[in-house]
């Protein structure tokens, strides 16, 4: 077998270590070419696009257009398909996702009187319809519709639907229905991929077009979304998963892989580095890692290996913790453990990071499925700029102002002089003593 990818920073060239940040859609051109044509299909043929597509691509033989939107019955179905206790953990799971964001949720208007007689501030509504994307292809994920539906639902928005690919029988996953009832959701299309995202974004005879789609993807929907971008908005770059590490030497290296294998088993696309000064956590780490993988299904042993034993998983060497956060912030990575006995030492050194879990009682499993902060985080460098998806990204907020009569006249003042020197007449005419005179003749 492979052996895992080990690197030291120190004496790294800049080409090499750019390399060590690079993510599996780094290069979309494979995808964005092959997404094209069906995007293209699904824009022009509708329903007919989604079920040859679902047969063709998803391998759904039992996919028909009768039942592209998934039937009540279907949802009252899994809800006896679904061990109790799934259910229960689901219940358990969306109650602490939705205290969070309720918490979350903005005021829904605030005005400030800015000086005397003038007032501005913010009015927060929701989109009106927004697609939340579940994938299937590696797996399935019930936790991804309970990330998505929950804030959705708190920031009220009137209509919500998940989009799935469907199983071999036609069939979406049963706990994945179970979740989206719970958390409020009882529309979801049978579609994945880059189909999924023309169907949201066009509108078929069974899809309502969305004006937004949110959650993670593969890169065909990575794809999909960018090249339809001018038709609804992408909302965070969400590709495939991926985690970093981030340990001192107070922590055992077994524990640090423990968890460097949570996001590594996703699938071989993934991205996943344990990051330490520690030499003594690497060869810990190193040592677990085959215990690890024999406690773990064949194919997630399969998917962790592809990733720590390739280019882009494994385990850095850095010359100091210091090093080690420069590191973690140069990467800038989707799910981030601080794994220390004193993680809050590090947490100030860390500006780019999606999701920071502290200590080594936090791991992501936690953060994916329990804790309540949202789990759909942005990837591939997307946390030098963006944040979880969160309550707010249902939302649309619009600048209120409100002049009174009191108010006016030194605001006027300011606004003409300022048109009057870049050039726009009718700007100026409008707050001049030209509008006095309309005032008065009402």
């Amino acid at each position: 077998m492979p052996e895992v990818n080990v690197q030291k920073l120190a004496g790294m060239s800049a080409a090499d270590r750019a390399a060590l940040v690079r993510r599996s859609e780094a290069d979309l051109s494979f995808f964005l070419e092959k997404a094209a044509p069906i995007i293209e299909a699904v824009r022009t043929e509708g329903d007919a696009a989604l079920v040859r597509f679902g047969r063709e691509l998803d391998k759904s033989e039992g996919l028909t257009q009768e039942i592209l939107q998934a039937p009540q019955s279907e949802f009252d179905e899994a809800f006896d398909l679904v061990d109790p206790e799934v259910i229960e953990a689901i219940r358990a799971g969306i109650a602490n996702i939705r205290s969070f964001h309720e918490e979350q949720a903005p005021e829904p208007m605030w005005l400030k009187e800015i000086r005397p007689g003038a007032f501005a501030g913010d009015r927060w509504t929701p989109i009106d319809s927004v697609a939340l994307y579940v994938p299937r292809g590696k797996g399935s994920f019930p936790s991804v519709t309970m990330m998505t539906a929950v804030p959705g639902s708190v920031a009220k928005v009137p209509n919500l639907a998940i989009f799935t690919p469907p199983g071999p029988d036609g069939k979406v996953d049963a706990a994945t229905l179970v979740a989206a009832r719970l958390a409020g959701v009882e529309t979801v299309y049978k579609a994945g991929g880059a189909q999924a995202v023309a169907a949201a974004a066009y509108g078929t005879e069974t899809v309502k077009k969305a004006h937004k789609i949110v959650g993670p993807g593969s890169p065909w929907v990575v794809a999909a979304k960018r090249l339809l971008a001018s038709e609804i908005d992408p909302g965070l770059p969400a590709g495939p998963s991926e985690v970093m590490i981030l340990a001192d030497d107070t922590v055992h290296g077994g524990l640090a892989a423990m968890d460097l294998l949570i996001e590594a088993e996703h699938g071989p696309d993934s991205s996943a580095w344990l990051v330490t000064s520690s030499q003594r956590v690497i060869d810990e780490a190193l040592a677990a890692l085959p215990v690890l993988w024999a406690e773990m299904t064949p194919q997630r042993v399969e998917f962790s290996k592809a990733v720590l034993c390739g280019e882009a998983g494994g385990i850095v060497l850095a010359e100091s913790m210091d090093d080690a956060c420069a590191f973690v912030n140069e990467y800038a990575p989707e799910h981030l453990e601080i794994m220390s006995e004193k993680p809050f030492e590090y947490l100030g050194e860390i500006r780019d990071a999606a999701e920071v879990l502290l200590g080594t009682h936090t791991p992501v499993s936690i953060g994916n499925f329990a804790l309540g902060p949202n789990a759909v985080l942005p990837t591939s460098k997307g946390a030098k700029t963006w944040g979880p998806l969160s309550v707010t990204d249902f939302l649309r907020r619009s600048s209120i102002g409100y002049v009174t009569e009191k108010g006016y006249a030194p605001l006027a003042k300011t606004a003409k002089t300022l048109a009057e020197y870049e050039g726009f007449s009718s700007h100026a005419n409008a707050v001049s003593a030209l509008r006095a005179k309309y005032l008065k003749a009402k």
